[in-house]
């Protein structure tokens, strides 16, 4: 019996891709299929980094396509290609940049920036070119938990060399003033050295841009929503009702500003008792699932409140760059395939492919 393309297709439709929600040829992922008696080779694309998963996507398509009577054993080739999704209107991609996810909280204290740094290093993990911009003008933090002081290099005394720090670029307002300085400026000041960071900072061909932004609701966030491109939004929480309540009115911003929320993170979900073992709810149970549910979007993960994430924040050394096997950096992971993965869905910016129409007096 002769197994066609269709037969091979129709078998890979019954996989669901964990991360996307969706079966792999619904996604667009499987971009050829040639069978013959001696292999069936699929050519499958993934629009989001795949460098801890890709080994379990191959293996679980090769085995949707063994359950095709007469198949010949499935050769996968796996690529990847990220490419630049839509932004709000009338905002155009930052120059050496696809995409840029905002971090966002609706009130401080609930480890947003912990879970930045560490979101854009497990971004990196995967197998993404990645950077970080610390947004918080007033409160900056990135320098110390990335273990990066200093100011940033000019080549041309006009325009900034982004940081490096684990495989990372990154930038922010700390490396420009001394750690102590307090940033007494006024609101129009700190949106135009936000602004100042983003566009003369000369990223280095991203496939995503971090952007830790500070609680709140106020200039820093209407402006980056406004001015600068946002592909899409993360929001952190921690399960106390407080917490939630300020995440709720976050996302409701960026659901004015046509800003996709691409899911919910609660932060601090348990606590593990390091002597006995006890599991403990400290700020309680099911908050950032009850406010994914109730919006609409996806629970992207629950972190526990764990000493040793604090500890390598404190001292530059971030769990997911020095602790590669520890279960906190396993659940980073799984949480940036997630957000990757709902951006990959998200609609593609084409702007690029059309020319500047320039009309000249002759």
């Amino acid at each position: 019996m002769t197994v066609t393309a269709a037969q091979i297709e129709q078998a890979l439709q019954g996989y669901i891709d964990p991360y996307l929600g969706c079966d792999v040829v619904k996604a667009g992922m499987v971009k050829s299929i040639d069978v013959s008696a001696e292999r069936t080779l699929i050519a499958v694309e993934a629009g989001f980094p795949t460098a801890g998963y890709g080994a379990r996507l191959c293996a679980a398509l090769a085995e949707a396509v063994a359950g095709v009577p007469g198949a010949a054993p499935a050769e996968i080739a796996l690529d990847t290609r990220i490419v630049t999704h839509a932004v709000q209107k009338g905002v155009k991609p930052l120059p050496g940049v696809r995409n840029t996810i905002a971090v966002a909280s609706g009130k401080g204290g609930v480890g947003k920036s912990t879970t930045a740094v560490n979101l854009a290093l497990a971004l990196h993990r995967e197998g993404a070119s990645v950077g970080l911009l610390d947004a918080d003008i007033y409160g900056p933090s990135q320098p110390r938990m990335l273990g990066c002081p200093g100011r940033p290099d000019s080549r041309d005394g006009k325009s900034m060399e982004p940081k490096l720090a684990h495989g990372i670029q990154c930038i922010s307002i700390g490396h420009l003033v001394e750690e102590d300085t307090p940033m007494i400026w006024r609101g129009p000041m700190a949106t135009s050295a936000l602004e100042q960071l983003l566009r003369e900072t000369n990223w280095h061909d991203l496939d995503y841009l971090v952007i830790d932004l500070p609680p709140g609701t106020g200039d820093i966030q209407l402006t980056l929503c406004q001015k600068i491109p946002v592909s899409g939004a993360v929001i952190v929480t921690t399960p106390q009702d407080i917490a939630l309540l300020d995440a709720r009115k976050g996302l409701k911003m960026f659901e004015k500003v046509d800003v996709p929320v691409l899911g919910v993170v609660e932060n601090m979900s348990l606590h593990v008792c390091s002597n006995c073992g006890h599991v403990e709810h400290i700020f309680g149970a099911g908050g950032g699932a009850s406010m994914a549910q109730q919006y609409g979007v996806d629970l992207l993960g629950s972190l526990p409140l764990d000493i040793r994430i604090r500890e390598g924040v404190d001292n530059g050394r971030p769990t997911v760059a020095v602790d590669p096997d520890s279960l906190a950096t396993r659940e980073y992971c799984e949480i940036a395939r997630k957000v990757a993965a709902k951006l990959a869905l998200r609609a593609k910016d084409y702007s690029s492919r059309f020319p500047n129409i320039v009309i000249k007096n002759s």
